[in-house]
């Protein structure tokens, strides 16, 4: 927990801290959208992303 993180979606992926796993939900904060062929968009407040969706999560950084 606490790391910073690429949370990688079909159509869509989010960087930011991951905070925490809730039952079947990620909880990210300080949240970036990034979506092919638009400008990244930062987010307000907490990000929640059902685990089901998710197709992999990269680990940004050492």
């Amino acid at each position: 927990m606490r790391k910073r993180v690429i949370v990688n979606l079909e159509d869509k992926a989010f960087a930011g801290v991951l905070w925490a796993k809730r039952g079947p939900l990620l909880v990210l904060k300080d949240v970036t959208l990034m979506q092919h062929g638009a400008a990244d968009t930062p987010m307000d407040g907490e990000v929640l992303v059902e685990r089901s969706k998710v197709d992999f999560i990269q680990v940004a950084g050492g």
